[in-house]
């Protein structure tokens, strides 16, 4: 009988330590549709979880701007993103501790190759389309550039990049505003080639960041999980997996990354136009 006490007070205990284990929600920026990003997402937050044991689970809104409200809204724990180093944003204390492999990023603007527009003077009131309002490398950063040379354009958002492109190819814009990573993998996946009219300065890729309402143990926990993925025979194998699903290097896995890294963004916020800031 006391065996049995015993057993039940372990069990009850081991029952509760999980009840009072927080869920913590990730959202990563939509850099593809919906299918493709959960396709992406959802078997690296499983193994993550798995190791760390912290719990995560994926939330993504229907375009990027989406996912940016529930985060402004504080309705998230962890990103995957680049939108919130603004001056008014990096107040709301998100702490920088991952990022993925890859060379470093630019901002582009291009035409389909066989398109007549050789300059950008020549997009003067054409559309062109954009992933979105809050993408920082594919939006902001081009859109500063036209501005700055005081070229207005119609700018056409459609939700994610993978819908820009399809814009552009059904001829409802006559650019893309995307970042240089994201047009060589529609190439290469593809076929399509691009005539890139400007490219700007070189920015790293997205961020992993953690709220500040996140223990310092439970980031602590990611933080080893994500950036160990790939030395492990398992975390190998769904990394090159997940990577395939979107057409991305079959290598690519976490680093370790520091709020420091991502300064050339705070130098874009300090000299561009309002109207992107």
């Amino acid at each position: 009988m006391l065996r049995l006490l015993i057993s039940l007070c372990l069990l009850m205990t081991s029952l509760q330590a999980q009840a009072q284990q927080p869920v913590y929600r990730f959202s990563p920026v939509n850099q593809w549709d919906i299918p493709k990003t959960a396709a992406y997402w959802n078997p690296i937050i499983q193994y993550v979880s798995q190791q760390s044991g912290v719990q995560l689970e994926l939330k993504i809104g229907r375009t990027s701007a989406d996912t940016t409200a529930y985060v402004l809204a504080q309705e998230v724990e962890f990103v995957f993103s680049n939108h919130l180093f603004s001056p008014e944003r990096d107040k709301l204390g998100w702490k920088v501790f991952g990022r993925r492999t890859g060379p470093a990023l630019q901002g582009q603007i291009a035409v389909l190759d066989n398109s007549p527009i050789r300059t950008l003077e020549e997009l003067s009131k054409q559309d062109m389309v954009f992933a979105g309002p809050e993408a920082f490398v594919g939006y902001r950063v081009p859109q500063a550039e036209l501005m700055n040379r005081g070229i207005e354009v119609n700018a056409v958002f459609a939700g994610n990049q993978n819908a820009a492109f399809a814009q552009l190819l059904a001829g409802k814009a006559k650019a893309v505003g995307s970042n240089s990573a994201l047009i060589d993998g529609f190439t290469e996946k593809q076929g399509t080639k691009f005539r890139v009219l400007w490219t700007s300065e070189s920015y790293l890729d997205l961020a992993l960041m953690a709220s500040g309402k996140v223990s310092t143990k439970d980031v602590r926990a990611v933080t080893n999980a994500f950036i160990n993925m790939h030395k492990s025979k398992a975390g190998a194998l769904i990394l090159k997996q997940a990577s395939a699903s979107v057409g991305m290097d079959p290598n690519s896995h976490f680093l370790p990354a520091y709020d420091k890294d991502y300064e050339s963004y705070r130098r874009f916020y300090a000299t561009a136009p309002m109207a992107v800031r």
